[in-house]
């Protein structure tokens, strides 16, 4: 399960756990949520979000993870008009629950991956992807 973070009033961090459906084309990722939620409402105040995504099972000789930042958009020319259908068709259980489809614009996302070396990192930048730098 990923780990994600906002950042509430004081602007201490607040993580929470989301299922999410990564959208490979647009660099987003999409999640539902309540805007009741404690999660929702700081990143309705700030929408800088940060987070980790790991396997369920860790080898630690094949190590395998992602870090990102990015922000929560409600832009509509920067929301995927597709998103809930798109996060719906990974979780379709999610159509009985209560709540609206987030997006997040990914930032930069540095991926760490020991089964092609062992610290090999990938680092990616909404502009640019470059290898080996991070």
């Amino acid at each position: 399960m990923p780990q994600f973070v906002a950042w509430d009033e004081k602007n201490d961090p607040y993580c929470f756990n989301i299922f999410y459906a990564f959208d490979k084309s647009e660099w987003r990722l999409y999640f539902k949520s309540s805007h009741n939620s404690n999660h929702a409402q700081y990143l309705l105040k700030n929408k800088t979000v940060a987070g980790t995504i790991l396997p369920d099972k860790l080898n630690l000789f094949a190590i395998r993870g992602v870090q990102f930042t990015g922000f929560v958009t409600d832009n509509p020319d920067l929301v995927h008009h597709h998103a809930a259908e798109e996060y719906h068709k990974k979780f379709s259980f999610a159509l009985a629950m209560p709540g609206e489809v987030w997006t997040i614009q990914l930032e930069t996302i540095k991926l760490t991956d020991n089964t092609v070396g062992i610290g090999k990192k990938i680092c990616w930048h909404r502009e640019n992807l470059y290898e080996d730098i991070c």
